[in-house]
């Protein structure tokens, strides 16, 4: 496949252009122009860029892009990793807000499907548009046994800020560093708010207002969206596509 109709067929899928967005999202580096099998990562790292070479990768597909927003020089890590990528003659392609808030593919929605989780509702207003998922349960559920299958099904550790009701009626959920979108949960009145990282500002507005805060890890909530993107390239275009998995701890 030519990457340029590669690139098309994700923009379109991933609705690139109606979404306002700090990364720049879409085709970021190019290749030769052709594509046939695809590496997927969520962030664009040399160490990322060197493990799709050795998977005889034609592009990597990234949550994480190089490019956010600003004029930048290209000096320092930012040169070695395009260098990496020309040397490599890989594409690089970049998918952040999109990828969170996408319907079927999105990191939110894959999420609630993971936990079997009911039907969802949008949540979490970010640049305009709704980029998490939230959960309303029939019968409410202890919060330990919710924060056990997220440790579970995320295959890494949790930390709870149990601040809140011991059983869980209401969820909204942000992949990655969304505690920003705090106040929307609190507004709303969800029993348990979850994300992926701590952040110290945030603690005391928490406590204060006696809501649950569940973090996941930026890196384990942000797996989910680009290994659906990769399943999908896969099931519709048959693609040959394989994910890097490079956590962070964090």
């Amino acid at each position: 496949m030519k990457t340029h109709v590669l690139a098309g067929l994700l923009d379109a899928e991933l609705n690139v252009a109606a979404i306002a967005d700090d990364s720049l999202n879409g085709l970021q580096v190019s290749n030769q122009g052709e594509t046939g099998r695809v590496a997927l990562a969520v962030d664009a790292s040399a160490a990322a860029i060197r493990a799709a070479a050795s998977c005889k990768a034609d592009i990597l597909i990234v949550h994480h892009g190089l490019f956010w927003g600003k004029s930048v020089s290209v000096t320092g890590p930012l040169y070695d990793r395009i260098r990496l990528l020309i040397h490599f003659n890989m594409a690089l392609y970049a998918a952040h807000l999109p990828l969170d808030l996408h319907p079927h593919l999105g990191n939110n929605a894959v999420f609630g499907k993971m936990m079997g989780w009911p039907p969802e509702e949008d949540f979490g207003l970010y640049h305009g548009v709704s980029i998490g998922k939230a959960y309303r349960f029939r019968k409410p559920v202890p919060v330990q046994s919710i924060v056990k299958k997220v440790s579970d099904r995320l295959k890494g550790g949790t930390e709870l800020w149990a601040f809140g009701k011991e059983s869980i009626s209401t969820v909204g959920v942000v992949s990655g560093r969304g505690l920003s979108l705090l106040d929307e949960a609190v507004r709303k009145g969800y029993d348990l708010f979850m994300t992926g990282e701590p952040l110290h500002e945030h603690y005391w507005q928490a406590k204060e207002a006696g809501i649950n805060v569940l973090f996941g890890g930026h890196y384990a909530t942000e797996t989910l969206g680009i290994r659906a993107l990769g399943d999908w390239l896969t099931r519709k275009h048959g693609l040959k596509t394989e994910f890097i998995d490079l956590p962070t701890g964090h």
